[in-house]
C-alpha cells in the first residue's frame, strides 16, 4: 500500500520543494483549515484476487464519496457567492481549468474522460445545491 497525502495547496507534505496548487485552484496559497484525508492507495501489483481488488475499489470509492460530498458543499457556497449561480452561472473557462489541472494528476484517464467525469460531478453538485 502507498499513502499519498495532498495538502490544501495540492502539495505533498513530505515532498521537498514548493507545493503545487490543488486541481483547479488559482495558485493562491490556501489557509490550513481542515484535517487531511489520508487514503491508502493499494499497489495494483499487490492485488492478486478479484476479492482483493474489489476491497481496494471499495476503499477508494468510500474516500471518493467523502471528497465528492465536501466538493459539493464548497461548490454550493460558490453558487451562493456568485452574482449568477446555478446552471445559468456555469463558466466553461473555469471548468476547462479544472479538467486541465486534473489531467496533470490523472494522465492515464486523459482530458476527454476527465471532462466527462467532471461534467457529471459539476451537474450533480449544481442539482444538489438547488434543492
Amino acid at each position: 500500500m502507498h499513502d499519498r497525502v495532498i495538502d490544501a495547496t495540492g502539495g505533498t507534505p513530505d515532498a521537498p520543494g514548493p507545493s503545487r496548487p490543488a486541481c483547479g485552484t488559482s495558485g493562491a496559497p490556501a489557509e490550513p483549515a481542515a484535517p487531511l484525508l489520508r487514503v491508502s492507495l493499494p499497489s495494483v501489483e499487490d492485488l492478486g484476487t478479484v476479492a482483493e481488488a474489489r476491497a481496494a475499489i471499495d476503499g477508494l470509492d468510500a474516500a471518493l464519496a467523502v471528497l465528492l460530498e465536501h466538493r459539493a458543499a464548497v461548490a454550493a457556497l460558490v453558487q451562493r457567492l456568485k452574482p449568477v449561480g446555478g446552471f445559468a452561472g456555469r463558466s466553461p473557462d473555469r471548468e476547462r481549468e479544472i479538467v486541465d489541472a486534473m489531467a496533470e494528476h490523472a494522465p492515464s484517464l486523459g482530458r476527454d474522460r476527465l471532462a466527462t467525469i467532471m461534467n457529471a460531478v459539476i451537474e450533480a453538485g449544481l442539482d444538489a445545491a438547488g434543492r
